[in-house]
């Protein structure tokens, strides 16, 4: 059974008198273990429909289900129990709380989730060291680097072992060269520890660190799903370039 299921779905958005179709029948399946990137220019659905895949909206009809579950048909606060524990979010500008040092931004989504301080600090560790920031997890987020920043949030992400990780243009605030470090990234993530990931972008050479690319334009898919090109950072110098960070 696929990971993810979207089925014929549509959203819609009312202003005043004036209705905007954002989704127009969009279908997709996400097999535990992909990595897939929705590609397409500002305004084509993309963050759209990454919003309903990661339970942050509900779509005007059609259906979304996360592990053989329908998230139209399930309560708000299931809904937030489910992102919380089943869904990891990593965006742009890092969302990283300014008052918390890293490991304790790392470790906040176990501790929301009910699990034991010292449990959740040790975790947070683990992923931290996983990443590449495990020297960092005392400083504060105003204290590293964008580079870093976003590995934190990728930690923060995975922390609590999502079945699925949401990445809504996690380079677009970040240097060319952070950039393809942070790739680099998920795409080790995804090769070594089966981490699944959706991913949006209007990037080409973004959409290349995925294992298939759905192209959007207007609402739908352009074209059919077609393998992504190779990616620009080989695998064999992903470690070097995590450690140039």
């Amino acid at each position: 059974m696929a990971l993810l299921t979207v089925t014929d779905v549509t959203k819609n958005y009312t202003g005043g008198t004036t209705t905007v179709r954002a989704l127009d029948g969009v279908s997709f399946s996400l097999d535990s273990g992909a990595f897939i990137a929705l590609m397409g220019p500002s305004g084509c659905g993309k963050s759209t429909l990454l919003h309903l895949c990661g339970a942050m909206d509900r779509p005007s009809s059609g259906s979304v289900a996360l592990e053989g579950r329908d998230l139209a048909k399930l309560s708000d606060d299931a809904l937030t129990a489910l992102r919380r524990d089943r869904i990891g979010f990593v965006f742009q500008f890092f969302n990283l709380l300014p008052t918390l040092t890293l490991a304790d931004n790392i470790a906040l989504p176990c501790l929301l989730g009910g699990m034991a301080g010292a449990d959740a600090g040790r975790r947070a560790t683990e992923m931290a060291e996983r990443v590449g920031i495990g020297h960092r997890l005392r400083h504060y987020p105003q204290e590293v680097s964008g580079g870093e920043m976003q590995r934190a949030a990728i930690a923060r992400a995975l922390v609590h072992e999502p079945a699925l990780l949401v990445a809504d243009e996690p380079t677009g605030n970040l240097d060319s060269e952070n950039g393809a470090r942070v790739l680099a990234l998920l795409a080790e993530l995804n090769r070594e520890m089966g981490i699944t990931i959706l991913l949006a972008t209007h990037a080409r050479e973004v959409a290349a660190a995925a294992g298939l690319v759905l192209r959007m334009r207007d609402g739908r898919f352009a074209e059919a799903p077609r393998p992504a090109p190779a990616s620009r950072v080989p695998a064999s110098g992903v470690i070097d370039a995590l450690q140039a960070l």
